[in-house]
């Protein structure tokens, strides 16, 4: 493969590129309440301000300002000052606002073309990366190294398996929580840790808050796969959504439980979440697989799941304790045991009792 290329696109790419006309569907819970906010912002712009200087200002704006983050803890282990956290969500909130104004600064300025829309999104990725990367710091996530992996990579490839959809569909989708309201919980998320201070997160048992952030992963995926369907699968078979979700929440409380009644903390990832993933990606490849087979075998697992860990725990606390699940442990009855005790106690009294005459015999 030739690494460098005179030229990258041939004359037909290019043709069909200034024939592209970008087609998007958004039933966003958050844009229509600050449709006002971007509006006001964008007839504050100078009408000579490019769209495509807008967008990278805001990217700019938010590599700045998680670079500072990663300066103070570039292990995602030490606790950043909280004004880095209060920077950072100022950067992710510009990004945010800049990136929504940009197109309309097209329109009001007749500027939009094919560019507009592939430096964009381009930025977008690229915002992607550093958005996931300050949140994980500062929840100092870095102390689980695989979670904090999985976070930044799963956002990525969340952001890919769009655009995907949009390959195979011709209409970049989304719904009604998306990408403005996982910009907005990273925001909240960075307000939280300057407010509190980053410990808040901590995950040994010490926050009140660190249950929150398993159980949230139950919630908010349920909700947005609820709202993402088009077959309306979920919504003809409310039970099974029910009981396929109800399951992982399930085990979710049960782990809180364990994790109170060992005083360990509490692990934040866990294999009965590959169930909503198998359809939260699903939607995602535009329904590769109709979703009500997807849905049954989901349900198949996190009921498996569940049933493999309370069956788990339950062995490895009887083998512990000694003690039988669905069996009373044979005992000696009670009055054996007290007629024992008596006469233990008989028995070490007259030992106490001899060994006084023992002791003066001997000396004697």
């Amino acid at each position: 493969m030739q690494f460098y290329k005179e030229r990258i696109l041939n004359a037909a790419q290019l043709k069909r590129l200034s024939e592209h006309k970008y087609s998007c569907t958004s039933a966003s819970i958050l844009d229509a309440w600050l449709q006002p906010w971007w509006c006001w912002l964008v007839s504050k712009t100078p009408l000579w301000l490019a769209p495509n200087l807008i967008t990278i200002l805001g990217l700019i704006i938010n590599i700045v300002t998680t670079l500072i983050l990663v300066w103070y803890s570039p292990d995602a282990r030490q606790e950043p000052p909280r004004w880095a956290c209060a920077l950072c969500a100022l950067g992710v909130f510009v990004y945010q606002s800049l990136d929504a104004i940009d197109g309309k600064q097209a329109r009001r300025t007749g500027s939009q073309s094919p560019l507009g829309e592939l430096f964009d999104h381009g930025c977008d990725s690229i915002s992607t990366v550093f958005i996931a990367l300050g949140a994980c710091i500062a929840v100092r996530l870095g102390d689980y190294p695989t979670w904090m992996f999985f976070q930044c990579f799963c956002a990525m490839t969340l952001f890919y398996c769009a655009h995907w959809q949009a390959y195979v569909t011709g209409t970049l989708k989304m719904g009604r929580v998306d990408v403005t309201e996982a910009q907005y919980t990273i925001i909240a998320i960075h307000i939280i840790s300057a407010a509190l201070g980053p410990s808040v997160w901590a995950t040994e048992g010490t926050s009140i808050l660190s249950p929150v952030i398993p159980f949230s992963f139950v919630v908010v995926p349920a909700f947005i796969i609820f709202q993402k369907s088009e077959s309306h699968v979920y919504e003809n078979h409310p039970a099974l959504y029910i009981l396929a979700f109800g399951m992982v929440a399930a085990k979710v409380t049960n782990r809180l439980v364990v994790a109170h009644m060992t005083k360990s903390e509490m692990e934040l990832y866990d294999w009965s979440m590959l169930g909503p993933a198998m359809l939260f990606l699903n939607q995602y490849f535009n329904n590769a697989i109709p979703e009500y087979y997807v849905l049954w075998l989901c349900t198949i697992w996190v009921c498996v799941d569940l049933m493999r860990y309370c069956g788990q725990i339950c062995l490895e606390i009887c083998a512990h304790l000694n003690i039988q699940l669905f069996r009373i442990t044979p005992c000696e009855p009670s009055e054996k045991i007290a007629h024992r005790n008596v006469t233990s106690s008989d028995e070490q009294s007259e030992n106490d009792d001899e060994a006084p005459l023992m002791n003066n015999y001997s000396v004697s």
